[in-house]
């Protein structure tokens, strides 16, 4: 039986490597581990850090350490640092053909920690310190990963020359942006976009992911459209009873030698979930209370790329408002997070938690999200990466007292953090990295903060197969 010829486009450097077969070809090349269309793939992301005002690594938790200083930040210490460029996971994709340009795609990946194995679970990991005092806590840190087999995505879907649609668990479109447009990719050592989930959020890391969605995407030429609908609520493991985003965007080729990308995302997330310990800070020594609080999000995103040749430029900007919720608990009532911790409106005397339902009722809760940065390849395997980032809350709310405004948590309030980084391939699939990152709260972001800033000269190495 003849056979016919590979195009000329799809020979050599463009076809895709062969799969793994054997061993050694696992290690020192890059050939997947792919059979019959189905693809294994993971990341084991571990190194060393050093806080200056740090807290005690947590093993349960999607971050692991307090990169970004955070509430409980309070003293030099070294640490383990799990994660530091990407959270470490293990996955397996397929994809299949249906009939000419069509194809069944899925999808389905779990976050872990590379030191305790556990899966992330940033909620629980917020739990585990519940009732414990300020200056006793660890890293813990809210996310949307909650120790689900499918942590980061699990979906599955249809892609065609009219665009791909795939459903249940998936990235927001702004976590996807994100990805695309944070300089640092969004790193948990290096970038507090990436260590923080307001940005990807809409507002709260929750939202980052949806468990129960549809997403669409098609691209025109140099165009591009995206859509996503959360259908469902809290019970089918969202935190949030509602989700809708609109995404546009394109790549302007050929300008002045590089090409130019901008997207633009609009969202509106309805009872929103973040969970966060809240109570007592002062003395520093009494115990916290597990609280979620609910709101209604709306943000715009907007974000750029320049690329020509070895050099990169990223900047990107997302507003943010924050409104009541449209379906408050009642006292005593209450649901279970996404990590099946359960929470109670003024139950908190008797189980240690509380839904907050009017954090926003006395004014609308506005916030500002700025970065920057620049990407450059010195060689083929060797990046260096630099970026800044800002945040800006006006104050808002009932009136306070804001000659000190850090005594109160809704006054004005600033955040700055800059990074480097020094990322070396130095084989297929194995990377070392070495970088800093300073970051720092002000004013009403900085409100029951043991200490203001922090420093995190991180180590690492990644292994991607």
């Amino acid at each position: 039986m003849a056979t016919k010829a590979v195009p000329a486009a799809t020979t050599a450097a463009s076809l895709p490597p062969a799969t793994c077969s054997s061993l050694e070809d696992f290690v020192v090349t890059a050939c997947p581990l792919t059979w019959n269309g189905i693809t294994v793939y993971g990341t084991i992301d571990g190194g060393v850090t050093w806080l200056s005002h740090g807290a005690p690594f947590n093993g349960t938790s999607a971050v692991g350490a307090a990169y970004l200083v955070q509430k409980y930040s309070n003293r030099p210490q070294w640490s383990l640092a799990p994660n530091g460029l990407s959270n470490s996971n293990i996955g397996i994709k397929g994809k299949e053909p249906l009939a000419p340009g069509w194809d069944f795609i899925f999808d389905l990946q779990a976050g872990f920690d590379p030191y305790s194995l556990h899966l992330s679970n940033g909620p629980h990991s917020v739990t585990q310190n519940a009732g414990i005092p300020l200056t006793s806590q660890d890293a813990g840190a809210d996310s949307s990963r909650a120790g689900q087999f499918y942590n980061s995505v699990g979906y599955l879907g249809v892609s065609s020359p009219y665009g791909t649609v795939t459903v249940f668990r998936q990235n927001s479109l702004t976590l996807d942006a994100v990805f695309a447009y944070d300089p640092m990719g969004a790193s948990y050592a290096f970038s507090p976009i990436g260590w923080q989930g307001i940005t990807c959020g809409v507002g709260n890391t929750e939202d980052c992911r949806f468990s129960t969605s549809v997403k669409y995407r098609v691209d025109i030429n140099q165009f591009r459209v995206a859509a996503l609908w959360q259908f469902g609520g809290y019970e089918l493991n969202n935190a949030a009873t509602g989700a809708y985003q609109l995404q546009v965007g394109g790549d302007i080729p050929h300008l002045a030698g590089g090409t130019l990308s901008l997207d633009a995302i609009g969202s509106y997330v309805q009872n929103a979930v973040s969970v966060a310990l809240a109570g007592n800070t002062l003395p520093a020594v009494l115990p916290q209370v597990l609280t979620a609080t609910l709101s209604n999000n709306t943000s715009v995103m907007l974000v750029g790329k320049y690329s020509n040749g070895p050099l990169k430029l990223f900047a990107g900007y997302e507003f943010i408002q924050y409104a009541p919720p449209s379906n408050p608990f009642a006292p005593g009532t209450g649901f279970s997070d996404i990590a099946g911790d359960f929470v109670c409106a003024a139950c908190a005397a008797i189980n240690n938690t509380n839904i907050n339902n009017t954090a926003f009722s006395a004014g609308d809760k506005l916030f500002h999200v700025v970065w920057t940065g620049v990407k450059y390849s010195i060689t083929d395997n060797l990046d260096l990466i630099g970026a800044y980032y800002h945040y800006d809350q006006p104050a808002f709310g009932a009136p306070v007292n804001c000659t000190n405004s850090s005594a109160f948590a809704n006054c004005h309030g600033t955040f700055d953090a800059v990074s480097f980084v020094a990322d070396w391939q130095f084989a297929k699939k194995f990377d070392a990295y070495a970088g800093i990152m300073f970051s720092q709260d002000n004013g009403g972001l900085a409100n029951g903060f043991l200490s203001r800033n922090n420093i995190d000269p991180t180590v690492g190495l990644r292994f991607r197969f």
